[in-house]
């Protein structure tokens, strides 16, 4: 799962459709839970939150 790290919001849109693509299961709940909170935090201005989610989703997804 290569993801463009250049700019957050590719990087939200590569962990996306990562998670999109992923069969179902317990990581990708696990996943889907990390994107929705990093979601959440780049709505409320936090992008070191909203960074470290979407680290973590895609850890999860591995």
């Amino acid at each position: 799962m290569p993801l463009n790290m250049t700019r957050p919001s590719l990087k939200a849109i590569s962990v996306r459709n990562a998670c999109n693509a992923a069969l179902p299961s317990l990581k990708k709940n696990e996943a889907l839970k990390h994107y929705a909170a990093a979601e959440e935090a780049r709505l409320a201005m936090r992008e070191a939150e909203s960074n470290n989610e979407l680290n973590a989703a895609t850890h999860a997804l591995a």
